[in-house]
């Protein structure tokens, strides 16, 4: 059933700019409440070294796509004003502040308080000024085996330009003084660290002094950058890394073949627009503007660091490092029970629809449903959608069986997902190549939605039939996110959501119009009308004195419309509560305008990432689990579903596990305020702890009855 007309587009006017919330400075928010995770003494020391890695390497996205956005339209004089009614220069400059503040807070962290207690624990970082003779010998030994033979310095001339430096690569400009052996003496080179070599490699022990040594990489070209340039006089060695805009310009009503274009233009990701130069401390005056002016940067986006430029790269350290007591402790997924029972996952499913609880639930099931179908000789034909999945797969590689078995197997991948793209277009090649019916989606449209459904042909008392298996998920086909982002996924072989799915996957694959669906919300056809819909049902519901209740979880909460229906929603009475992990544009708790509604945000030991729909509706309390977020590109851009939890038991379980325990977090949560900053909940007395991850991981565990 279609929702009813909604005078959506006089709403988008009805709320001024100042009841909106910036974007970007709500993603430097976001940033912020991860950081403190790494700023937290009560977290194991070595997850607080990768919770300050994850800061760099969403600022690292955040420069790349948000602040390249901004430069963007400030290069192109653009007028438009983003909902919160900031021109692009007054959010770059603010963006700008907030980004130079956090990172100087990031190396402060690093360098006075996590590497003094790693050194506490026997975990340490060798300066090159602490060298002992025998670990300088052994490094100048790698240095020279390992290093040497893949550098290639380039000295600065008329025949040696500046080169083209790669997107967030690692490299060092050096002062030098003196003649070459051709009678030159620019005095500067660039060398570059290519990308095969560790940033950080570890030392034996008995020469590291302790358990676990480690020395930068930065810190050995340092060391014997002066062996690159025989017979002349290093005077400085800088470190330097440019973060470039990254976003793919295609433009798909111009294009024949959306993969050969995308493959062509992946090239260049790594060369497009400088937006940040960052640079060690110690870089003399004159080569940060020689930096500055070759990039085409100004002051403003300069970042000095105390330390290594990319600390991405430490990432690595927690792995490689055998300390269980200094890292979250290990668990076990769970299993639902009558996956357990049942003598296979299609009579599991047909007993009756299964919810997956990721990563508190094992992805497993999902992976042995795919290979059941892969062996299975009734299942005629696979489909399935492709966002995210990475470069080595284990569901890639059934699909592929599959296709070489001669089932029918078709796959939309998904060609634009942003940082995926090369990894996909691999897959896609070798599924076209074992005659898989590979197809790129709708031009102008990413398809986001998670799905997969498999046709097997089955006895009944009217002789043999055709059934179809679904997976419904909010999370990706990706075996290693599972286990660190919060997802639910659905497996059920209900008749008409299996037919709505066939139906999305004929929109993908053909040709016609968009046909009713039974039950599922599909962007960009009715997924933004009936979210609005319901919002206004509720808003009804309390103006006629009925009970009204709105509980959403999402990532990011932007979308202007349909904020301005939740801002009169909470004007009618209605008690809202959102759980935005990351930017949130909507003001909570203003008199008159958003009193009733809360936003919290949940940053704990893994990624929430579930989105998850709940409306009182007069009791029936509806519950979709969706792949999409409240934003224009979620609701107009893309192709996404939101599917109903239709089985009442699952429902509660949603209800329960997905929303009332964040709810009721008051260890990892943060209360939004409504000018945009966030305060860490607190306990008070004796008020029991309650961690909503921390409590899942216990309900969930193998042998529960969930």
């Amino acid at each position: 059933m279609s929702p009813r007309p909604s005078l959506l587009r006089s709403r988008r006017h009805s709320f001024p700019p100042e009841n909106y919330l910036n974007r970007e400075l709500g993603l430097l928010a976001f940033n912020r409440r991860v950081f403190a995770q790494a700023q937290n003494p009560e977290a194991p020391l070595l997850e607080r070294l990768r919770f300050l890695c994850i800061v760099s390497s969403n600022l690292d996205e955040f420069f790349e796509i948000r602040a390249a956005g901004l430069k963007e339209q400030i290069k192109l004089n653009s007028s438009a004003r983003s909902t919160d009614g900031k021109s692009a220069k007054e959010a770059y400059r603010l963006i700008a502040d907030e980004a130079h503040a956090l990172v100087e807070e990031q190396y402060e962290l690093f360098n006075h308080d996590i590497l003094p207690r790693l050194a506490d624990e026997g975990i340490c970082f060798l300066r090159r000024s602490a060298w002992t003779e025998a670990q300088r010998e052994w490094i100048h030994d790698y240095f020279q085996k390992e290093v040497m033979p893949v550098l290639t310095p380039i000295g600065l001339d008329p025949s040696h330009p500046f080169p083209r430096v790669l997107n967030k690569s690692l490299n060092f400009a050096v002062e030098l003084e003196g003649k070459d052996a051709f009678g030159r003496s620019s005095g500067a080179a660039i060398v570059q660290a290519p990308r095969m070599l560790p940033r950080v490699i570890q030392l034996p022990e008995a020469l590291a002094g302790c358990r676990h040594g480690f020395v930068f990489l930065s810190s050995i070209l340092h060391g014997f950058v002066g062996d690159l340039f025989a017979g002349m006089e290093v005077k400085g060695c800088y470190q330097f890394r440019v973060t470039r805009n990254s976003d793919l310009f295609v433009d798909e009503e111009e294009i024949k073949n959306l993969r050969t274009k995308i493959q062509g233009e992946l090239p260049q990701r790594h060369f497009g627009d400088a937006v940040r130069l960052e640079v060690a401390e110690n870089c003399s005056p004159e080569m940060t503007r020689f930096l500055l002016e070759q990039f085409g940067l100004d002051e403003r986006e300069l970042y000095r660091v105390e330390g290594p430029v990319n600390l991405v790269r430490l990432m690595q350290v927690p792995d490689s490092v055998d300390r269980p007591d200094l890292k979250f402790p290990l668990f076990t997924p769970g299993t639902p029970a009558v996956l357990t029972k049942k003598p296979t996952i299609f009579s599991a499913i047909r007993a009756g629809d299964i919810l997956l609880h990721h990563p508190f639930q094992s992805f497993t099931p999902v992976i042995e449903l795919l290979e059941a179908a892969v062996t299975d000789p009734e299942v005629v034909a696979i489909k399935m959608t492709v966002y995210r999945t990475g470069t080595d797969s284990v569901l890639m590689r059934s699909l592929l069986r599959a296709a070489q078995a001669g089932k029918e197997v078709t796959v939309v991948v998904e060609l634009m997902a942003r940082f995926d793209e090369e990894a996909n277009i691999g897959w896609a090649t070798k599924l076209e190549e074992v005659g898989a019916h590979v197809v790129y989606g709708v031009v102008g449209y990413k398809t986001h939605a998670k799905m997969l459904m498999i046709v097997r042909r089955e006895e009944s008392k009217h002789g043999k039939l055709l059934r179809r298996y679904v997976h419904l998920g909010t999370g990706n086909y990706h075996p290693r996110t599972a286990r660190l982002y919060t997802d639910f996924g659905l497996l059920t072989c209900n008749e008409s959501i299996g037919a709505d799915v066939n139906e999305v996957f004929k929109q993908l694959t053909g040709l016609g119009r968009a046909q009713a669906l039974n039950h599922l919300w599909q962007a960009p056809f009715s997924l933004h009308a009936n979210i609005v819909a319901a919002i206004e049902s509720e808003t009804r519901a309390a103006l006629a004195g009925k009970r009204a209740r709105i509980i959403a979880k999402m990532n990011s909460l932007l979308e202007p419309e349909t904020i301005a229906a939740l801002y009169e929603a909470s004007q009618a009475g209605v008690k809202i509560d959102l759980v935005v992990r990351g930017v949130c544009a909507l003001r909570p708790g203003i008199k008159g305008l958003s009193e009733n509604i809360r936003v919290r945000s949940i940053i704990g030991r893994f990624l929430e990432h579930h989105r998850i729909f709940y409306f009182y509706a007069g009791g029936k309390e509806n519950v979709y689990l969706s792949s999409a977020d409240w934003m224009e590109r979620n609701f107009f851009r893309r192709i996404e579903l939101a599917f109903p939890v239709l089985d009442r038991k699952l429902k509660r379980r949603v209800i329960s596990e997905g929303l009332q325990a964040y709810l009721t977090d008051n260890v990892q949560a943060w209360e939004m305020k409504a000018n945009g900053s966030y305060l860490r909940k607190r306990r008070t007395g004796k008020t029991p702890a309650r961690c909503a991850q921390c409590q899942l991981i216990e309900a969930l565990k193998p042998g529960s009855s969930a």
